[in-house]
């Protein structure tokens, strides 16, 4: 059962370690640090995305800021509460690390396996090109789920106006992070940064069995 849940949701990321390892939490004795590692795009953009990796994986993989970091795991969530608010908060949770032979060029990978567990919403940009915007509820071990904000564009969005809540679809694609403004006041405005899923590839579990059988 543990492998079905860990094919659920497959990341693998190469980049360049950029911050400091922060204390994040303690877990049944363990602690956790997390740290931002920077990916290149194919646009020679760059994703700065939040990894969480054990003090254990770390014992063998001395790492600073600097160094070139591979990372295998998954796309974690969890609810922060804030002000009375519950905030979505998204981590790589990183299962394996490579420090000493990381890959010298940028990988930025995932594959999700899950659920739409919100209705789609579909919409244009001023300039013509459609988007989708999906919430993938993605299961693993011990009845937790993990929910995912996914992105599609052009004929992605298309095909994917039409799922509903509840369908079993597979996504392939990377994560990416994306900085906005939120206004807090009249006076004051605050830079935030957003993470998700950006679809390169998008099945409906049910249409990839008929294409296998």
């Amino acid at each position: 059962m543990e492998n079905n849940y860990d094919k659920n949701n497959d990341v693998h990321l190469s980049g360049k370690i950029i911050s400091e390892f922060s204390f994040s939490h303690s877990a049944h004795g363990e602690a956790f640090y997390t740290f931002m590692l920077e990916c290149q795009r194919l646009s020679s953009a760059y994703d700065i995305l939040p990894v969480t990796v054990s003090e254990r994986l770390l014992i063998n993989n001395e790492a600073k800021t600097g160094d070139r970091a591979e990372i295998k795991g998954q796309l974690r969530s969890y609810n922060s509460y804030s002000e009375g608010k519950t905030h979505l908060i998204l981590t790589v949770f990183a299962k394996e690390i490579e420090i000493e032979n990381a890959a010298d060029t940028d990988i930025n990978t995932i594959y999700l396996n899950g659920y739409i567990c919100k209705p789609t919403i579909y919409r244009k940009t001023p300039f013509g090109r459609e988007i989708a915007d999906i919430l993938l509820a993605v299961n693993r071990l011990y009845n937790k789920s993990d929910y995912i904000p996914v992105i599609c564009w052009g004929r992605n969005a298309k095909f994917a106006k039409s799922f509903e809540v509840g369908d079993n679809i597979l996504i392939t694609g990377r994560i990416q992070s994306r900085n906005y403004q939120k206004k807090i006041s009249e006076e004051e405005v605050i830079e935030k940064t957003a993470y998700e899923v950006s679809v390169s590839k998008i099945e409906v579990f049910n249409d990839f069995i008929d294409e296998i059988q």
